[in-house]
């Protein structure tokens, strides 16, 4: 949410939990985790110049940024 507004984010998301326990029987909260382990990268790649030419070097995600990958994915894919 922008601006702060912390109560709207937490009603929106456990709202959105609630619509999913009502439709699966599955708690709405364990969707969501399973949702970001599956989705949580591993590896990524970044670009690293050697002797003049220019690799893509597989490089370990921190666990933060793992955290930060995976649910913005999440929320990519669901607004588009």
């Amino acid at each position: 949410m922008l601006k702060g507004k912390k109560g709207v984010a937490e009603k929106i998301f456990y709202d959105a939990m609630d619509t999913i326990k009502q439709r699966t029987k599955i708690d709405g909260i364990k969707v969501f985790k399973n949702a970001v382990e599956n989705t949580t990268p591993v590896l990524e790649v970044k670009s690293r110049r050697i002797g003049g030419a220019t690799y893509q070097v597989p490089i370990e995600v921190a666990e933060g940024r793992r955290f930060f990958l995976a649910s913005h994915w999440i929320i990519n894919s669901a607004i588009t």
